[in-house]
């Protein structure tokens, strides 16, 4: 095994890891909004998307009820079709394990997936390795945090609602070397951070995709062809 990919192998399991402990607030939450175990592990094992599964319960929480949520759960989750957008022709499925890819098309794998450019096969180490490893420990730690998570308090007590966003933000630190990637990053903060006080979950994160394209489309205007 190559430098690079035990360097891959390590932040795949680092990452699945962190995510994981995230599972903890995410099934103690749940259960606190009024789910079950076995509801709040569907959720975990069939939606397996941390920012739509913890919109779903807060909507859930708020009496609202399932539409509204399962709106909110699917407007956080709509930016996994972009990442599928980039990953169909890295990893090259064929038709039996595309729902298995798709279902571990999430942040944390697309991220640790681009370590291995250009090498398409160290590519795909890194989405299959760290997509297994999340799907692993979030769906066990969700089963102990819906288990135990009345006898822990507070899970933001324990810096684990900061887990999954600090491990994502370690892996994108270093492709941030570039001026307009780093504009692009506040840009998207500030934007996201904005808009979030006043419109409804999703919505903000949808935007800043919109000025990722818009970014993207002045630098290629703006390169020598």
């Amino acid at each position: 095994m190559s430098n690079k990919q035990q360097s891959v192998t390590a932040v795949s399991l680092g990452v699945g890891f962190a995510t994981g402990l995230y599972g903890i607030s995410f099934g103690a939450l749940s259960v606190a909004a009024g789910l079950d175990l076995w509801q709040t592990m569907a959720l975990s094992l069939l939606m397996f998307s941390g920012g739509s599964q913890f919109a779903f319960i807060g909507v859930i929480a708020t009496g609202a009820g399932v539409v509204p949520a399962i709106l909110s759960a699917w407007l956080l989750g709509v930016r996994n079709g972009f990442y599928a957008i980039r990953m169909n022709p890295v990893l090259s499925v064929r038709t039996l394990l595309k729902p298995v890819a798709a279902q571990l098309t999430i942040d944390e794998s697309n991220a640790v997936s681009l370590l291995g450019e250009p090498d398409k096969r160290k590519e795909r180490f890194g989405f299959w390795l760290t997509g297994v490893a999340v799907f692993i420990f979030w769906n066990v730690f969700t089963f102990v945090g819906a288990v135990v998570g009345s006898q822990i308090g507070n899970p933001t007590d324990w810096g684990l609602d900061a887990a999954a966003a600090a491990a994502f933000l370690g892996l994108i630190w270093p492709r941030l070397n570039q001026s307009k990637l780093l504009v692009l990053a506040v840009a998207s903060a500030f934007v996201a951070t904005s808009l979030s006080v006043v419109l409804p979950a999703g919505i903000p994160v949808l935007l800043t995709a919109v000025l990722a394209v818009v970014f993207w489309l002045v630098g290629m205007r703006g390169d020598p062809k």
